[in-house]
């Protein structure tokens, strides 16, 4: 399998959020800023790919009846691993941001769908890219999401004040109803310009 072609499926073709609507918890949770829905993207990010790796490696010894609590434990292993280094080196904010949704990637759809749709039938390195191809496009979705939501909330983007002071904010665009309205709106784009390209 092609390593771009695989990485292009999840970020475009496959999109967790925008096509497939799986992990729609922390998409909502979490984005009402840019720069939690980059640290939660990239931190699902890094398990998919190392848990699909390991995934792969392992599919093979793993008997069937014992296969999805063996995936729950890799899946667990590499999140705690993300959960102390985020304690560790991510700013203060982010960690409480982010807060008990880091320990929920155990259980998040995303990561058991691709181990056993793609990790437990394929090879280490087409599984591999494929947890960096579904990562990178959850991680998009997830800081699109966040930075129209900052920016139509606060004005900002990124933590940095975008609009004057004059200018109206809506803050409902912060709160949860507005994670609902933005991800309709964006989901509706996405699947416009999809249809576009497929005619």
């Amino acid at each position: 399998m092609n390593p771009v072609k695989i990485i292009k499926n999840g970020i475009i073709d496959e999109n967790p959020t925008f096509v497939q609507v799986i992990g729609m918890c922390p998409t909502l949770a979490v984005t009402s800023s840019a720069i939690n829905g980059l640290g939660m993207g990239l931190s699902t990010l890094a398990v998919l790919a190392c848990s699909n790796l390991v995934i792969s490696l392992i599919r093979k010894f793993v008997p069937d009846e014992a296969r999805i609590p063996c995936y729950v434990v890799v899946i667990a292993s590499f999140v705690t691993i993300v959960e102390m280094l985020l304690n560790a080196y991510a700013p203060e904010s982010l960690v409480k941001a982010l807060g008990v949704y880091i320990p929920l990637i155990v259980v998040n759809c995303i990561i058991l769908a691709r181990a056993e749709a793609f990790a437990g039938k394929n090879g280490p390195i087409a599984s591999l890219f494929d947890g960096i191809g579904m990562g990178l496009g959850f991680t998009f979705a997830l800081f699109v999401l966040g930075a129209v939501r900052e920016f139509l909330g606060n004005g900002s983007l990124l933590g940095y004040t975008i609009l004057p002071e004059a200018f109206p904010r809506t803050l409902v665009m912060i709160l949860p109803p507005g994670a609902f309205l933005t991800l309709a709106f964006l989901m509706v784009l996405v699947n416009k310009l999809r249809s576009g390209k497929s005619e």
